[in-house]
């Protein structure tokens, strides 16, 4: 993405979408909307042959009439590069292997933009060099309810980032971008926003998981959300050691404060019932999400949880805090993909249980 020569105009960058998912699937049909005519390459044959034939299918928060994809691969093989920007959206297990597929497709100055949960921009650094990564917090929720159909399920937008140094002009031109998407904040502290993030999914996502519902269901539970605030609050006690500054969450929930302290642990109290009131207004607001590592289950996928509740449990032993509730969450999950514990509110409460 270099810049273009005095008197010429600018082409729009080429653009690749890895992953047609339910994220891949509303960034890559926006932008194809807006006119940036992204390459969309997905291994899985029945969302290639959908899109192929129908397009994209938007519907839920962001409706529109189907748009064309005009170019959709089955393999890195079939995308026709170099490309300028790469938006990865594959789910964290597939991630590194995403990345090396599409480094011969990447032009000498390409960014990498990482859409994942966790902490996926350090992997992908490794493999194609921190000064090319960009990471993207998204603050959405969408699902794929069948083959190239997608829906937004909530209202957001992005906080976009570099690893390290500052942001320069192809982020901001990938902002620009992903302005066809929602809106766009660009943050010096990506590290703050991602590790508030890792908060609200390893306890968002992996609950809903092993509960097997919407997140507006599961929220209506007291135990429910307490196992919410727990897993909540060891994010933040880790990240607080490791001397991270943490960002507020869609620029409103402020971990820091719904951390529980010992007292509201021990005792309650009307600081405590105030953070089970907010959860009850997040549970609203994202009362269609359904998370996506149950999908990936169902679908016979590896669960990202050892890039989330791990995450938490690796940083938590090498900064010596404690984290039982997100260490308990991730063996749940693993039990529900090996098909030794089902989905259900149930397994839930025995999580709830065995945590307490």
């Amino acid at each position: 993405m270099k810049p273009p020569s005095p008197g010429r105009v600018a082409a729009r960058p080429r653009v690749l979408v890895v992953g047609a998912g339910a994220i891949g699937g509303v960034v890559a049909g926006n932008l194809a909307r807006a006119g940036h005519d992204p390459t969309v390459l997905t291994t899985n044959p029945d969302i290639a042959r959908s899109l192929r034939e129908r397009g994209f299918r938007l519907t839920g928060k962001t409706p529109g009439a189907d748009v064309p994809a005009r170019a959709v691969a089955g393999s890195a093989a079939g995308a026709v590069g170099p490309f300028d920007v790469v938006f990865l959206a594959t789910q964290p297990p597939q991630v590194e292997e995403a990345t090396g597929d599409v480094l011969p497709l990447l032009a000498e100055d390409a960014r990498v933009v990482c859409f994942q949960n966790g902490l996926c921009e350090e992997r992908v650094a490794k493999l194609v060099g921190r000064e090319r990564v960009v990471g993207a917090v998204v603050a959405w929720g969408a699902s794929m309810r069948e083959p190239g159909v997608y829906e937004r399920t909530s209202e957001g937008g992005f906080t976009l980032g570099r690893l390290e140094g500052q942001n320069d002009a192809p982020v901001a031109e990938i902002a620009e971008m992903l302005r066809a998407v929602g809106p766009v904040k660009i943050t010096e502290n990506l590290l703050g926003a991602r590790w508030s993030k890792l908060a609200i999914n390893a306890a968002i996502s992996t609950l809903g998981t092993i509960g097997g519902d919407r997140v507006g269901v599961l929220m209506r539970h007291g135990f429910v959300r307490r196992l919410v605030l727990e897993i909540m609050t060891e994010t933040v006690l880790v990240a607080r050691a490791l001397r991270v500054r943490l960002e507020k969450v869609a620029g409103t929930v402020d971990l820091d404060w719904l951390a529980l302290t010992d007292a509201e642990r021990r005792h309650g109290g009307s600081s405590l019932v105030a953070k089970h009131a907010v959860l009850l207004a997040a549970g609203f607001r994202y009362r269609k999400l359904r998370s996506s590592m149950l999908a990936a289950i169902e679908r016979g996928r590896p669960p990202a949880v050892d890039f989330l509740n791990g995450e938490v449990v690796l940083h938590g032993e090498r900064a010596r805090v404690a984290t039982p509730v997100n260490r308990a969450a991730q063996s749940f999950v693993w039990q529900i993909a090996r098909r030794e514990r089902s989905s259900s509110l149930e397994t839930l409460r025995a999580l709830h249980r065995e945590t307490r």
